[in-house]
């Protein structure tokens, strides 16, 4: 009798805790399901745009504002460097009906007018006409190098923002941990981890900005520039086909 009284009482006693257990578990999973959550949005709103950029300090502002300056450059260098533009084929039609019409003179102005890279070149050729072929030949090579030179420039500032953007961005690491063990030191050895965070946040975040900005500026100076060699040499073909009449007889 004793026995069946005592399982009598705990099997009253569990069925009576089982339900308050259950009713516990599901109350307080949806509510460490919401903890998760606002704790997550936390976390994405902390690796925000805006707060990375903010994080990155002085030097992550100018390492965005020279990727600014290279896109500007990028785009510019695309729109003036293409073979239309260097050579545009009516100015080359026009030039070459001068030509086989022996008006030389209006050649001469057709160039001043339409200044291109094409038309400088044959300005300087057609500006000799009536000295040596060697003269001539002479002319356009030396006015074709110098025009070259020009237009190698103007995609040369990319070469340099490649180059500055990571320097800058190492410049900033080394700020950044140049802070960091600054709290240290003057917190003899206590730092609480947050306070570090900022300076070792600025280092890190410098270095890939700069990396990002440095590797597609590269990839596209090295574009632009097999480009431009490209149409310099296409140029300089039709200038010399264009100059071969004069190159005396054998």
């Amino acid at each position: 009798m004793a026995f069946r009284l005592i399982r009598a009482r705990v099997l009253d006693g569990v069925t009576r805790t089982l339900p308050m257990a259950l009713a516990v578990a599901l109350t307080s999973t949806p509510l460490m399901a919401l903890q998760d959550d606002e704790a997550a949005t936390e976390e994405v709103e902390s690796l925000s745009l805006g707060g990375i950029i903010a994080d990155s300090g002085i030097f992550g502002w100018l390492i965005i504002l020279l990727s600014i300056v290279a896109l500007a450059v990028i785009i510019e260098n695309i729109v003036s460097l293409k073979r239309d533009k260097l050579a545009p084929p009516e100015v080359i039609d026009e030039i070459q009906a001068l030509f086989d019409e022996g008006q030389f003179q209006e050649a001469m102005e057709l160039c001043e007018n339409e200044p291109t890279f094409l038309t400088r070149i044959c300005g300087a050729g057609i500006a000799k006409i009536g000295h040596p072929f060697e003269v001539i030949e002479k002319s356009i090579e030396e006015m074709g190098d110098e025009e070259a030179v020009k237009l190698h420039q103007k995609i040369g500032w990319l070469s340099v923002i490649a180059n500055i953007a990571p320097m800058m961005g190492l410049l900033g690491t080394v700020t950044g941990m140049v802070l960091a063990f600054h709290k240290i030191a003057t917190s003899q050895g206590q730092a609480d981890p947050a306070e570090l965070a900022d300076g070792i946040s600025m280092a890190l975040l410098t270095t890939l900005f700069g990396l990002c900005v440095a590797i597609p500026v590269t990839a596209s100076f090295a574009y632009l520039r097999n480009n431009l060699i490209r149409s310099v040499i296409e140029v300089g073909a039709i200038v010399e086909d264009l100059f071969e009449r004069f190159r005396p007889a054998q």
